[in-house]
């Protein structure tokens, strides 16, 4: 497998699970996806803020034991982010409070956009950037893709110049298919729609592959999204085909649906 370099642009936060499960353990959309795509042998660089607080110095410590290169990673004055997350009666699990902290007003500056365009590829989580580093690296011609399903304000969101771009719709198949179609025809080289429980799709448009999930059992599904998504991008820009690029996402999903959080690491304690 070619070893390829990586940045993974967004947030990071402190997963702060509650009773019954009394954990804290580090998170995040971008986060995730740049620790999975380090235990997958690429090189991984992440770029984000954390605060100048204990929670900051655990997130960069964590991200190193994981081999994440932390060259890029700001801290600046105020709170890391976290996320409150309690469990339902059937063992959902429920984002009952986020704190987006310092993440919330991070943009790579000058400097960082440079040393983005030289990567083989740069994928965006959650990031307030009003749509800055997509079309930066669209414009220097470095292959970017984003998650569109981890922002809710349509101004930091876009398609156009994207690689790839990855959305969820559910185990609703219609609506897979209309999100796929919705994303191709507004400028996505390649769309990627995952379904939970039915399993994802991926379209360029012109060839189709769609494959089911794993059976495991499942522990708690945080992170499996963004496991999914290291694993679509660590084989299918190694040059896998969008069958294999499928299979490798929804495998490295069901594996991080086997234990607490996005990764294994050793739980924090809780502070109520």
């Amino acid at each position: 497998m070619s070893r390829l370099r990586f940045a993974v642009v967004g947030d990071n936060c402190v997963d702060r699970f509650k009773s019954p499960v009394n954990q804290s353990l580090i998170g995040g959309n971008a986060v995730n996806v740049a620790v999975q795509l380090a235990a997958l042998g690429h090189e991984a660089f992440y770029f984000g803020a954390v605060g100048a607080d204990a929670d900051g110095r655990r997130t960069r410590e964590i991200l190193v034991a994981n081999g994440v290169r932390t060259d890029h990673l700001s801290i600046l004055p105020g709170e890391t982010a976290y996320t409150d997350i309690e469990s339902t009666p059937s063992g959902d699990r429920v984002f009952a409070y986020e704190s987006f902290g310092v993440c919330a007003d991070y943009r790579p500056d000058a400097e960082a956009l440079a040393v983005l365009a030289s990567m083989d590829h740069v994928h965006l989580g959650w990031i307030r950037d009003r749509g800055l580093v997509r079309r930066a690296m669209a414009a220097a011609g470095t292959s970017v893709s984003q998650d569109l399903s981890v922002n809710n304000d349509p101004v930091h969101l876009g398609v156009e110049g994207l690689r790839i771009a990855f959305a969820s719709a559910g185990e609703d198949r219609a609506a897979a298919e209309r999100m796929l179609a919705d994303l191709l025809s507004k400028g996505a080289a390649l769309a990627v729609v995952t379904r939970g429980g039915d399993g994802s799709t991926a379209s360029d448009g012109s060839a189709v592959a769609d494959v089911g999930i794993r059976p495991v059992t499942v522990v708690d599904t945080t992170g499996a999204g963004d496991s999914f998504i290291a694993g679509f991008l660590g084989t299918f820009l190694a040059g896998g085909d969008l069958s294999l690029s499928l299979q490798a996402g929804r495998d490295c999903a069901a594996r991080t649906c086997e234990h607490v959080g996005g990764f294994p690491q050793t739980p924090g304690r809780l502070e109520e």
